[in-house]
């Protein structure tokens, strides 16, 4: 990569046709959109790409069209790999080095669970080999996963199994071990923070940048947030991070996902439903989100619209 992920990078949103059907068409003007939001790195195929609902033929067609619209938009692309099934990763990750992806990222898997911590670096080794080159990003995430290792563990065992390991994104709100992580990391590894509610704590813990949802229609208002805290103005920070968890309360009200998604339709980016089991929001439900949204400043904080990016 050019660099740690010192930065905000979007976890993109996979687009779909109305009847759940890939869109990789629309992928050009939601990178076009990001660029110019002031986005450069992204992270497809992962949670918010609904990457365990795309089949590995999916998740490869969106890798070729990132491919060449992501260099074309001045963005790096890295792509979420893993899944249930270790020889779909090993495919998806041998695709990524390829196509020169930046880097590659794989969660444990779910269904059949790594029962030790040797187990889940196994996995993560298994996965990194068919990528020689890239570098590997463990994606911890036990809310959804359900598989739990101390991270500052895994660091230091993993190290001499996974030559490519870079870091870890930890979507993990226990900034306990976030910060034990962070002291075993040192200048070796990158730890990009995952919870985007809890992005001011994590910069006071140590995180130097962010992997996020919300960065797709709110990036100004966590550079903002980030600029207040480095100028030691915490009052702004703090005010910042309530906008932040209110605007993502008020979206998680009628299916987060699914709602998130409708709310780039508004913005111009016509990313489509979630697919089941996700539910997606009425149109009166996402005009109650906008007014929602207005109320607390998203014409000041979001992003600005496709239309207006051009």
């Amino acid at each position: 990569m050019n660099s740690p992920l010192h930065e905000l990078v979007v976890a993109t949103h996979s687009p779909f046709h109305a009847d759940g059907s890939l869109a990789p068409e629309v992928v050009p003007s939601q990178a076009a959109f990001l660029s110019a939001n002031g986005i450069r790195t992204v992270f497809i195929t992962g949670s918010t790409g609904e990457g365990h609902s795309l089949t590995c033929a999916e998740r490869l067609a969106l890798y070729e069209v990132w491919s060449t619209v992501g260099p074309a938009e001045g963005l790096q692309v890295i792509a979420h790999v893993g899944g249930n099934c270790l020889e779909d990763a090993k495919i998806l990750a041998r695709a990524a080095e390829k196509l020169g992806f930046a880097a590659i990222s794989a969660l444990a898997p779910s269904y059949y669970k790594p029962g030790s911590l040797s187990g889940l670096i196994d996995c993560c080794a298994a996965i990194a080999a068919e990528a020689p080159k890239t570098p590997f990003y463990h994606y911890d995430i036990p809310s959804m996963t359900g598989v739990s290792f101390p991270m500052e563990k895994f660091l230091v065992e993993a190290a001499g199994q996974v030559p490519t390991l870079a870091g870890i994104k930890f979507t993990n709100p226990d900034l306990v071990s976030y910060r034990r992580s962070l002291e075993v990391a040192g200048s070796r590894f990158d730890l990009p923070w995952g919870v985007d509610e809890m992005l001011l704590a994590a910069l006071a813990t140590g995180a130097k940048g962010g992997v996020g949802s919300t960065y797709n229609w709110a990036p100004k208002l966590y550079l903002d947030l980030i600029a207040a805290f480095e100028r030691g103005d915490l009052e702004e920070a703090r005010r910042l991070q309530g906008i932040s968890i209110a605007m993502i309360d008020a979206i998680a009200k009628t299916g987060f996902l699914g709602t998130a998604k409708a709310l780039m339709g508004r913005l111009g980016v016509e990313v489509g439903p979630a697919r089941l089991p996700l539910g997606n929001p009425t149109e009166v439900e996402v005009d109650s989100l906008m007014e929602r949204l207005e109320e607390l400043g998203f014409g000041e904080w979001g992003a600005r619209k496709a239309e207006m990016v051009v």
